[in-house]
């Protein structure tokens, strides 16, 4: 399993999953900030390049880390809560047939994100935390609050 997102709230949530992946083989993609080294301490990571907003050499280099890693681990699954570093992960991991799944954060309810925007139609499954979300998002699950 690769678990990707930036490193906050995004990856606040991804370690909420931990029932989803406690028992798997992982690797997490995320930035080189503090709380992921803290969080991540006993984790394989591949750390990935930030700023990503408006930041298109950023965009290239994860897009070049996406490629390489997905070859290099080729996983069952990526699952990503975003934000920005998800994008390039979820493109080439449609293109190489690894299924992807996606869970849009708890605190957008009332419109979607850019993020959720551009992954759906790469995602296998989307998944949402809030009914609220769920017509945002044509045919994504409702999984409940992560935090």
């Amino acid at each position: 399993m690769l678990l990707v997102g930036s490193s906050g709230g995004h990856l606040a949530q991804l370690i909420r999953l931990e029932p989803w992946w406690r028992d798997l083989d992982r690797t997490w993609v995320t930035f080189d900030t503090p709380d992921a080294v803290s969080l991540l301490a006993d984790e394989p990571v591949v750390w990935g390049h930030h700023p990503t907003t408006r930041n298109v050499p950023n965009l290239l280099r994860n897009q070049r880390l996406a490629v390489r890693e997905l070859r290099r681990i080729r996983p069952d699954v990526v699952v990503s809560t975003g934000a920005a570093i998800a994008f390039p992960f979820f493109v080439f991991a449609k293109l190489m047939r690894i299924p992807t799944v996606y869970v849009e954060v708890f605190d957008r309810i009332d419109s979607a994100t850019l993020t959720g925007r551009l992954c759906r139609p790469f995602s296998t499954r989307f998944c949402v935390q809030w009914p609220e979300q769920q017509p945002l998002y044509k045919g994504s699950v409702v999984i409940g609050p992560l935090l």
